[in-house]
């Protein structure tokens, strides 16, 4: 890595650091410690995503315009105001713009960092350069959640004003940091055309011209939709309903979860780097396919529950290593399907439809793992086989560049080699 992917990579990781403080604590702070009720804590998470689905839209050609620098900084100055104001929020008025700006903040953040992390690398380096990301970004929110639960008291108000203020300086640190960062240019993708020649030019209307952009955003949903969409809603009323899991057994699968993916990440980055990105995503669909046949056979009750728990974990294992496989993988075949002075708009494009896929996933998971049990099971089962039909499907648009880019530029590279002159000439 350069000195400035160095320091992206660094901040990203520092920001992630400090969500870790607050995320898993921010339904019990606003319902019991301010006393505001389950209710109001509901609204408070809703004005959260809804805040980032107004944001997004815009967000994509204000980055392409004006360069993600000067958006990014602007993101992580509000989320920073949007995180100090809700660790002081004492009603409900308070709470819910404290966390409508710390959710537009946030949201607005991760296209930009794509961004910046496209405009650092080439095709041939950006799928490491994406899986470091997501590694360094799921290894700050483990340790902040890990140090945040040992701060953290539900009697004491005071606690979580440290947690939020923690989270409030770790945005303004990333701000600091990428303020440092040399960008060069925005890059030119000589490839990133559909096959019918119709390249687009600007645009929502443009996007939604590029077959291959729109079947990988409607790839994109199902696969929020049908895991991460389902982590702390169906899968987990799932679990404690059908399977008799436990409330802190559900913390050791999420530990699972992160675990396989901080030890799997750079194993799996070799295999995933030199195939196909569309047979590699097909694959994850397989895999997720597994982990939901492990966690019906989890709520099945036919086993012991020593059996069921096991099989409980591996469904939450099953899932960090399909999401090891993605991380390399979605994310840069988003930056190289982007023409030339788009890659903002198809970052915020894609962020947007991670985000729909996260407000829809709970609200239809929810109700069904906790009552319809054997439906809820098939359903997203079909959902992961879905995966594997999409991105055969997907692959079928691509190039060989936008498909397979480490291998497709080598072979570029060996055919372009200047023939070597005869020594007698």
């Amino acid at each position: 890595m350069g000195a400035a992917m160095r320091r992206i990579q660094v901040g990203s990781a520092l920001s992630a650091f400090g969500v870790g403080f607050t995320v898993p604590f921010l339904y019990v702070y606003v319902a019991q410690v301010r006393d505001l009720g389950a209710g109001t804590a509901g609204i408070v998470l809703a004005a959260f995503a809804m805040a980032a689905l107004i944001v997004l839209p815009v967000t994509g050609r204000v980055i392409d315009r004006r360069g993600p620098l000067p958006v990014l900084m602007g993101a992580a100055l509000t989320a920073s105001v949007g995180a100090l104001a809700l660790g002081f929020a004492n009603s409900e008025p308070t709470a819910i713009v404290s966390a409508a700006l710390l959710g537009a903040g946030t949201a607005v953040m991760q296209p930009a960092l794509a961004t910046m992390i496209v405009w650092c690398s080439t095709p041939t380096t950006r799928t490491r350069a994406f899986a470091m990301q997501f590694f360094l970004q799921n290894l700050g929110l483990g340790i902040g959640g890990l140090i945040g639960g040992q701060i953290v008291d539900e009697h004491d108000p005071g606690s979580f004003i440290t947690l939020f203020s923690i989270e409030a300086v770790m945005f303004l640190v990333l701000a600091a940091i990428v303020v440092t960062v040399r960008l060069p240019h925005a890059p030119s993708f000589q490839d990133a055309v559909p096959k019918d020649g119709s390249a687009p030019q600007s645009g929502l209307r443009a996007l939604l011209r590029h077959k291959a952009m729109v079947q990988l955003c409607v790839l994109g949903f199902v696969l929020f939709f049908a895991c991460y969409g389902q982590f702390e809603s169906g899968l987990s009323a799932y679990g404690v309903e059908a399977a008799g899991i436990s409330p802190s057994t559900l913390g050791i699968a999420l530990a699972a979860n992160t675990a396989v993916i901080v030890i799997a990440q750079f194993a799996v980055l070799k295999f995933v780097e030199r195939r196909k990105r569309s047979r590699v995503i097909a694959a994850v669909g397989l895999i997720w396919a597994v982990a939901w046949i492990a966690a019906g056979y989890a709520g099945m009750g036919h086993g012991s529950q020593a059996m069921a728990t096991a099989a409980f974990i591996s469904t939450y294992a099953l899932f960090g290593l399909g999401e090891a496989m993605l991380s390399p993988t979605v994310a840069p075949l988003v930056a190289d399907l982007a023409p030339a002075g788009m890659v903002g708009q198809y970052n915020s494009a894609f962020a947007l439809v991670k985000q729909l896929a996260l407000a829809v996933g709970p609200a239809v998971g929810g109700p069904m793992g906790a009552a319809l049990h054997g439906p809820y099971i098939v359903t997203f089962l079909l959902f992961s086989l879905g995966i594997t039909v999409l991105a055969v499907r997907l692959g079928r648009q691509l190039t060989p560049l936008q498909n397979q880019p480490y291998v497709a530029k080598s072979r570029v590279v060996a055919q372009g080699a200047p023939e070597p002159v005869p020594a007698n000439s």
